[in-house]
Formats: C-alpha cells, structure tokens, sequence
C-alpha cells in the first residue's frame, strides 16, 4: 500500500459554520484524496485525524464511513483505511477479456500458466459430461490489466473439437480462436458465482494476502446444445464488483444493458 505523498494538510474545519463538523470533515478530506492520493493511499489513522482537525473521533468515523460507502475509501483488517481502488463492473457476457478492458481504457494483458492436452479428471469429467480420462485442452491463464492481477481463469474443452490447436502458440482470445478456426461461437451459458477465500497458490497470482475475498464464477458455455467449454475463474473482489439487471417476464427493457463476460 502507498503512503501518504506529503505531510497531512487537509483544509481545517469552519468553526463558525452551521454546517455539521462531520460533513464538513468528510468533504475537506474528499478534496485532500483527489488532490493528492492515488488509488492504494494510506490515510491517517482515526486518532490522528482528530487530533488533526479538533473533534471526537466519533465524528471522525461518521466522516470515513460515508467515504467508505460512496466507495473512495476503504477499510482493510488490521491494515487501516486506504483511498479505494475503481472496480470493474463483472456483466456476465459471453465476451473477451481483452475487448472490455480496451473498452474501459484499460491495457489488458494475460501470462499463460498452462496449455496441454490432459485427462479428463472427475470434476471436469462430470463437469463437461464426458467420460473420465478422455482427452481435453488445459488453458490456464492469469489476467492482467494496466499490469496488475486482476484475475486467474481456467477452461477446459473437449480436444476433439479443437484438433491442432496445441500447434500454434497460445491463443490471445479463445473465444476468438474457438469462433474464427473452429467456427465454435458460443451461443449461450450458465455461471454458477459464489464468494470463496483466496487459496496460498491463487493469492501468490493475484497479489493478494491468503484467504482474502475472491468471487468465484464456474461456466458452462454452450453451442447449440453442445457444451464446448467449462471454465473456473477467480475475480479479486476489490477489484470487480457484479452487477446483474433485472427485469420482469414480458416487460420490456427501457434501456439497452451492455454486459461482460472475461474469457
């Protein structure tokens, strides 16, 4: 986490004012944050923060709080209170990573972890509904943007519907890939998405501390009624958060929901 760039000097408080002292609180340290605090900054802690501006720590916290859930801070066990990173909206969409980040103003990267041809294992086995040891592609992936971690997917699909593509070096987009050499779009899916805690081996490659909170999204995506490909992705949860429209059967939409799907 980054420190604070210089010597705390927010804008003290208006004693005279009749506005409450914790807005005002609130307020001199928004414009302190956009001033001067990048993403990660450290801020002072609630002791030092009344001692700094003169007031109970009790208002103090009524100030941090409404920070923290406009989402410009947040706090993290034992560590403290940090101005917030921004997080990506997870729509759930059948399309590639690279695409929304280059659309968020983003500069999306992947570092290949595995792409072989295995076994098919129990879990996967049932997962894919096949038989167990028959032949799938492995590709395991960690996904980057703007260079840090932001998540680690892994697909399986059966190897008999993508012939030879272990011979060219691993794809940039699979989808892409699936759709442009083996005419495999997919059509539709299913996410089963639940919260998890960062494994030690799943931590190390999303920087994050062990059993820090990730959203897990398994995947069975389809064309036609074939399924092609399940996936496993883990999503750092200060990084993403979901958002899922909703609608009522045989109402139409006012608005058009654009939506995501990192693969």
């Amino acid at each position: 986490m980054a420190v604070l760039p210089r010597p705390f000097d927010a804008e003290p408080l208006d004693r005279t004012s009749p506005e409450a002292k914790h807005v005002q609180l609130r307020e001199s340290l928004r414009r302190y944050i956009g001033t001067y605090c990048g993403p990660g900054t450290g801020i002072p802690s609630e002791r030092q923060l009344s001692d700094y501006f003169g007031v109970a720590r009790m208002t103090v916290r009524q100030a941090i709080d409404a920070l923290v859930a406009e989402e410009v801070l947040e706090r993290i066990v034992g560590l403290g209170t940090f101005v917030a990173r921004s997080k990506v909206d997870l729509h759930m969409k059948m399309t590639s990573y690279t695409e929304e980040m280059i659309r968020r103003g983003m500069v999306p990267d992947a570092r290949v972890l595995s792409f072989e041809q295995q076994g098919a294992t129990p879990l996967v086995a049932r997962e894919l509904q096949i038989e167990i040891g028959q032949p799938v592609v492995r590709f395991r992936r960690q996904l980057l943007a703007d260079g840090e971690p932001m998540s680690v997917d892994e697909n399986f699909i059966p190897a008999h519907r993508v012939a030879g593509i272990l011979d060219d070096p691993p794809p940039t987009s699979l989808y892409n890939v699936l759709s442009e050499k083996y005419g495999l779009v997919m059509e539709w899916g299913e996410d089963t998405i639940e919260a998890t805690a960062a494994s030690p081996s799943i931590a190390r490659l999303l920087n994050v501390e062990m059993n820090a909170p990730l959203l897990k999204i398994q995947r069975h995506a389809y064309v036609a009624r074939a399924m092609v490909d399940y996936s496993v992705s883990y999503y750092r949860a200060d990084r993403y958060k979901l958002w899922v429209p909703l609608q009522r059967p045989g109402v139409r939409t006012p608005r058009a929901y654009s939506s995501k799907r990192l693969g």
